[in-house]
């Protein structure tokens, strides 16, 4: 397998350690307090995060199918998606926030894992030819999405996502131990 395979699995693997461990090592009420820089709980957050995972596999499908198509087409659509980035970002931050009561802290880790393990079986299955795929992205959507993203940007985008939210958790970072009482 090639290195950037290699190291997006090995991204995919660290989230879920990392996930697993602020999950096993955080109080409720912990769990329960906000994020810092976001409207979300630790919870919800978390959620989101495991959420960029779960779109990924939504987005795969697309390129592949928004490549094939006229350019002119694929950027109209962009443009459309960037259009409507006020409903996104309320659906965005309101079904995050439901979702976590569904896939809470005794569920989320499991589903992750289903996630990512589809994710790395597709990927290390993914052609160099498939993987260069491309198509125009919203780039009001997310910090991370650029105007034109390959099959393989949209692979690592998920751990780009999740480490830049992990940055926002007021959770104690998941290898260190709590201090002295």
């Amino acid at each position: 397998m090639d290195p950037a395979r290699e190291a997006c699995i090995a991204g995919y693997s660290q989230a879920l350690q990392d996930l697993n461990r602020w999950l096993e090592d955080a109080t409720t009420s912990e769990l329960q307090r906000k994020s810092n820089g976001t409207r979300w709980t630790n919870e919800e957050l978390l959620f989101h995060m495991v959420f960029g995972y779960m779109i990924v596999r939504s987005l795969l499908p697309l390129v592949r199918i928004m490549s094939r198509l006229p350019r002119s087409w694929s950027r109209g659509f962009a443009a459309l998606l960037d259009a409507a980035t006020g409903p996104f970002d309320w659906v965005n931050y309101w079904g995050s926030r439901a979702a976590a009561m569904v896939y809470d802290r005794h569920r989320m880790g499991r589903k992750f894992e289903k996630t990512i393990t589809a994710l790395a079986h597709r990927l290390e299955r993914e052609t160099t030819v498939s993987l260069a795929r491309s198509m125009p992205f919203p780039t009001r959507w997310d910090p991370f999405f650029t105007a034109d993203m390959t099959l393989a940007d949209v692979y690592t985008y998920a751990t780009l996502h999740f480490d830049f939210h992990a940055k926002q958790l007021s959770l104690r970072p998941p290898d260190s131990s709590p201090g002295p009482s």
